[in-house]
C-alpha cells in the first residue's frame, strides 16, 4: 500500500480509532496492577509493563497480520471481528484485577493481562493493516502512549459521549465486513457485483450497531 495513498491514510485511522476504544480498558488493567505499589515505584513498572505488552502486541499482531494471508483465514478473522463490534456494544466491562505485591509481579501481571485482553485489538488492528507491516508499528506507536497516559481522560469521555463506543463499534464492523469481502476466494465475486459487496458492509454495520444497543438497553432493564 502506497504511503501517501488515501487508503493508507484511512486504514491507519482505523487502527487508531480501534485502538483507543477498544484499548481503554487495558490501560486500567496496567494502572490497577500497579497499584498496591510505593509511589516511586509505580511509574517504573507502568513504563515497564507498557514496553513488554507493547513488544508482545506488535508481535501478536504481526503473526496475525501473516496468517490472514492464509486462504480463509481473512473470512474467519472477519465473522470474528464482527462478534467483537458486536460486545463492544453489548457488554460492559469491568476492572476487577490482583494488583502485584512487587515490582517483577506487577509488571508481569501487566503484560499477561495485557496480552490476554488485546487479542480482540490484535485481530481488528490486523485486519485494517491489509497485509502492511508499516500499518501495525505506526499504529500501535502513535495510540498506545495515547491510552497508557490518557486512559482516564478517554473513559470520561466515553461515559460523557457514549456515541464514541457506537463509532468504534462501526469501525471494526467496517473493517469486518472488509475482511470478508478481500478473502481471495470470494473477492472475485463481490468485485463483480459491488451492490452485493456494498449491501453486505451496510448490513453488518447496521446489523452490529443494532442488535449491540438491543442487548445492552435490555441488560440495563435487566438490572432495574
Amino acid at each position: 500500500m502506497d504511503f501517501l495513498s488515501p487508503e493508507y491514510w484511512s486504514a491507519l485511522l482505523a487502527i487508531i480509532v480501534i485502538d483507543l476504544v477498544l484499548a481503554g480498558d487495558n490501560a486500567i488493567v496496567i494502572g490497577l496492577a500497579a497499584r498496591k505499589l510505593p509511589k516511586e515505584q509505580q511509574k517504573k513498572v507502568i513504563i515497564w509493563g507498557t514496553i513488554g505488552a507493547i513488544g508482545i502486541r506488535a508481535i501478536a499482531t504481526l503473526v496475525v497480520v501473516w496468517l490472514l494471508k492464509i486462504p480463509g483465514l481473512l473470512l474467519i478473522g472477519g465473522i470474528l471481528l464482527i462478534w467483537i463490534a458486536y460486545k463492544l456494544l453489548a457488554e460492559e466491562k469491568g476492572h476487577k484485577m490482583e494488583a502485584g505485591e512487587s515490582f517483577w509481579s506487577a509488571i508481569k501481571t501487566i503484560i499477561i493481562a495485557d496480552a490476554l485482553m488485546g487479542l480482540d485489538n490484535v485481530l481488528a488492528i490486523a485486519g485494517s493493516a491489509h497485509g502492511d507491516f508499516s500499518l501495525v508499528i505506526i499504529g500501535l506507536l502513535v495510540s498506545v502512549p495515547i491510552v497508557v497516559w490518557g486512559s482516564t481522560l478517554i473513559l470520561k469521555w466515553v461515559d460523557r459521549f457514549p456515541i464514541i463506543i457506537t463509532i468504534g463499534s462501526a469501525v471494526l464492523a467496517y473493517t469486518a465486513s472488509k475482511m470478508i469481502v478481500d478473502e481471495k476466494f470470494l473477492k472475485g465475486f463481490f468485485e463483480d457485483y459491488p451492490y452485493i459487496k456494498w449491501g453486505l458492509t451496510i448490513l453488518i454495520i447496521v446489523g452490529v450497531i443494532f442488535f449491540g444497543r438491543l442487548r445492552r438497553k435490555e441488560a440495563a432493564n435487566e438490572k432495574q
